[in-house]
């Protein structure tokens, strides 16, 4: 034991390789799986990544998620471990990532294995599979199945299908009509203990309610219609005393009563507007035409919007009190006030909710036949197999974990698919395929401005697409690095396809674009471009030019056509000038061109005088003068390339300085090339032909230098 316990103690022997330009650690055996929690957690590759935005089975990923806030950190995949290596006899298996866990695999020498194997049996013996040897994880995930074949399946809800008691499936569909339920695992809706507790409590309550001292030694009013009858009284009283307020004050000062009416003021503001019995204008004018007679007539001259809770009034509360009356006095009002205030106190305290609705004969019977205590025992047997069917849900746990859990870590604790090439990462959304390349660093990407902000520090060249399929009707946002070729045909609202991991293939559409240096041979064609461009703009600015001063004197000449005749010789005169003026400007013209070829004979002469050996370092030199410092530059940024900032961007915790080198980017951008062994036929029909005056230009050229080269050799055999 001692010498068992020593052996634990030995620091495991990590092997590590190096790829991004850091150390990586490679798990490549169980125990190297097994032995993560003794890994310095700085020398992990990632400490947290969002649930959300990876390829990975997303239902693996919440087991693993104990915590559901929609983040894997270190400790969830840490406990991920634990929990394989508790239950597993032979853990080789887990490098296999099989579908099916073998039920030998399992172990039966621990709890933990012991219970689930146990539960392992239990489910193929429930889905007809008894003799199998092994089970998969469809098997152990088809918990609506398997829970559907049993009454009660441990999580504390039940359904009606959990009594053959015709009374109790009643009362369980009234509870789930008046409050709703619960999700059973079987997947029907069900009633909990707080559930049947709160409706209890409430149906008590109510009871007691009805029963009340003021109910049952009411003589004012019969019991039945009660509550209506006294809901009604306690609607209208407020009104009815704000009538009879204003009668008195009328009878005060006669002054009083017109002023208590409806002024024509409000009157005239109502009349423009579409009326209607329900509006709350209409309903806080007066009751009724206020006087110093103090009596409300129930029938004539009413509020409209109180004409027919008056009417109710009278029918349901004063015919059984004094039969059939139609106009109502102050001293019949407040004796009928004095006679309602016990009422309106027990009134106060009855039950709101839904519970009212089933009536004081269905809730008798919850009491009397003691249902709560009924369905409360169900709940109770349904808790009893708590732990036989958990041991269920932690079956489909383990059976995900044996084939996820050694690829999660090596997308984990280190980025070997990634740089291996072994297989996608599961950052990697798919590939883009735009500009004659696929780019295969692509990435799932929710707000473009939020995540190019932190984008921009790797470095990288970025193209964010808006992808769009089945008509519009589903859309996503992906961000694809671009990291061989060059950058002159990308732009904003160009066209491509993205095929995502499941070959789903997508409308992309370029809507950002983070410029950053591609490749050197892009650095370094880059300034011979931009001279291009801005020659090209200026020709084209001097050709418009031109053109516009064309057409001002085409138009002049129209409108000079117009005028009379004794302005015809100044016309004349001015055209002359104009001549002249033209004829100075192409001799000027021609001195630039002149002096242009004499600075380049100029310089053709002097480098013409060189040796041989100096005529090439003179060629390089010009060239890194001009291409050299955007090649150190693009160097540079080339080498600092970093895949951090675009996953932490979308919510990554990443612990390394995972760099795209050169070489490792050019792999991520495939450029397009013909096939090995294809034919190619360089006959073009549609070519450009090439114009004849080029050669001769050229012949032109060559012969200029064969002069100043027999002048440059003259002058030297003179002045020996």
């Amino acid at each position: 034991m001692r010498a068992i316990n020593e052996k634990k103690l030995l620091p495991h022997a990590w092997q590590f390789f190096r790829a991004g330009g850091f150390d990586q650690v490679h798990l490549e055996t169980v125990a190297d799986l097994f032995a993560l929690e003794s890994l310095d957690q700085k020398l992990w590759v990632a400490l947290s990544f969002p649930v959300d935005w990876v390829e990975f089975d997303r239902r693996t990923l919440e087991l693993i998620d104990t915590d559901h806030d929609g983040h894997i950190r270190v400790p969830e995949i840490l406990a991920a471990v634990e929990f394989v290596r508790l239950r597993l006899r032979d853990p080789d298996i887990l490098l296999a990532k099989e579908e099916c866990v073998p039920l030998s695999a399992i172990s039966s020498e621990t709890p933990e294995g012991a219970c689930l194997l146990d539960s392992a049996r239990a489910v193929l013996e429930s889905l007809g599979k008894g003799d199998a040897s092994s089970i998969s994880i469809a098997d152990a995930g088809d918990s609506e199945k398997i829970f559907s074949q049993t009454r009660f399946n441990g999580d504390g809800v039940v359904t009606v299908t959990a009594t053959d008691d015709e009374c109790l499936k009643a009362w369980i569909t009234r509870l789930l009509e008046l409050a709703g339920g619960e999700l059973d695992r079987s997947g029907e809706q069900g009633v909990n203990a707080l559930s049947v507790e709160r409706f209890g409590r409430d149906a008590t309550a109510w009871l007691e309610w009805q029963e009340d001292e003021v109910v049952a030694a009411s003589t004012f009013l019969p019991v039945e219609g009660l509550e209506s009858a006294v809901d009604l009284f306690c609607g209208i009283k407020t009104k009815i005393d704000d009538y009879f307020t204003r009668c008195r004050l009328a009878e005060y000062d006669s002054r009083a009563a017109s002023v208590m009416n409806v002024s024509e003021e409000i009157l005239q503001q109502l009349a423009p507007k579409y009326l209607s019995d329900t509006m709350s204008e209409i309903a806080d004018l007066p009751l009724s035409s206020v006087s110093s007679a103090m009596v409300l007539d129930l029938e004539q001259g009413v509020n409209p919007a109180w004409a027919e809770q008056l009417a109710r009034f009278q029918q349901e509360l004063l015919r059984p009190l004094y039969g059939d009356v139609f106009k109502l006095g102050i001293a019949d009002w407040e004796n009928i006030k004095s006679q309602m205030s016990l009422y309106e106190e027990w009134w106060g305290g009855r039950v709101e909710g839904q519970v009212p609705a089933l009536g004081r004969e269905l809730l008798g019977e919850w009491r009397d036949k003691n249902i709560a205590e009924k369905i409360t025992l169900l709940i109770e047997q349904d808790l009893a197999v708590k732990e036989q069917f958990e041991a269920i849900v932690e079956l489909e746990r383990l059976a995900r974990y044996c084939r996820d859990i050694y690829s999660l870590a090596n997308n984990f604790v280190s980025f070997r698919d990634f740089y291996t090439g072994a297989a996608k990462a599961i950052f990697q959304a798919g590939t883009l395929y735009l500009d004659g390349r696929s780019c295969e660093l692509c990435v799932r990407v929710s707000d473009i401005n939020r995540h190019a902000l932190l984008a921009n520090l790797s470095r990288v060249f970025l193209v964010y697409c808006e992808c769009v399929r089945a008509g519009g009707g589903e859309k996503i946002t992906i961000a694809a690095a671009f990291t061989n070729g060059d950058s002159d045909q990308l732009m904003v609202g160009r066209n491509g396809i993205f095929y995502d991991r499941k070959g789903r293939d997508w409308d992309a559409a370029v809507v950002r674009i983070i410029d950053h240096p591609i490749s050197i041979r892009q650095a370094f064609w880059a300034p011979y471009k931009r001279i291009g461009k801005m020659v090209g703009e200026q020709i084209q600015k001097l050709a418009a030019a031109r053109s516009k001063a064309a057409e001002d004197r085409a138009a002049l000449q129209i409108v000079s056509s117009a005028v009379s005749g004794k302005e015809a010789p100044k016309q004349a005169q001015q055209q002359a000038f104009d001549v002249g003026k033209f004829a100075g400007i192409f001799a000027a013209v021609g001195l630039a061109i002149g002096a242009i070829g004499t600075a380049v004979a100029a310089t053709l002469t002097g480098f013409l005088k060189l040796a041989w050996w100096q005529m090439p370092l003179v060629i390089m030199g010009i060239i890194l003068l001009i291409s050299g410092p955007a090649v150190i530059i693009a160097w540079l940024k080339l080498h600092q390339r970093n895949l951090g900032p675009i996953l932490d961007a979308n919510g990554w915790a990443v612990n390394a300085r995972a760099r795209l080198n050169i070489p490792f980017g050019a792999s991520l951008t495939a450029i397009s090339r013909l096939p090995e062994g294809s034919r190619q036929s360089l006959t073009d029909p549609f070519a450009e032909k090439r114009a004849p005056w080029k050669r001769y230009l050229l012949l032109i050229f060559l012969l200029l230098l064969l002069i100043l080269f027999w002048r440059a050799k003259l002058s030297g055999f003179s002045a020996n």
